[in-house]
């Protein structure tokens, strides 16, 4: 529930993995529109870990470990949400059971310097924050 009492829509972060861009966006969307929205991440796929790059650089940029809160999960694993995003296909989209509301188009950084991976969580939150004005 909202500061109003009222429920808050769930969106989710889709990718194929669950480790980098879709965990990223979680931890940015809890942490700039938390009070709005509640926030999953989701694939089709699970990897043992979250990508260390980006929990080290979202450690850095926000102070956030997203290691304490957050971990790779299929689809089946959240709520179903009123919004679902796709991070990109550039690895392949996954089918969720219905069509995305919107696909964010973001390239993997995976494998990539912190220069491209700074650029990437920019670009997420600036997305989130787009999101959270177009929405209220």
């Amino acid at each position: 529930m909202d500061r109003e009492g009222k429920k808050k829509p769930k969106v989710a972060f889709i990718c194929v993995h669950n480790s980098c861009r879709s965990q990223i966006a979680e931890a940015l969307g809890k942490h700039f529109a938390g009070d709005r929205f509640e926030f999953y991440s989701a694939g089709t796929e699970t990897k043992p870990q979250i990508n260390q790059d980006a929990v080290r650089l979202i450690k850095e940029l926000y102070g956030i470990d997203m290691e304490v809160t957050q971990y790779s999960k299929t689809i089946d694993k959240i709520p179903t949400p009123d919004i679902a995003i796709s991070m990109g296909c550039d690895v392949g989209c996954p089918y969720i059971g219905r069509a995305f509301d919107d696909d964010w188009g973001i390239t993997d950084p995976t494998g990539k310097s912190d220069e491209i991976f700074t650029v990437t969580i920019k670009k997420i939150e600036e997305n989130i924050l787009c999101l959270k004005d177009r929405l209220h």
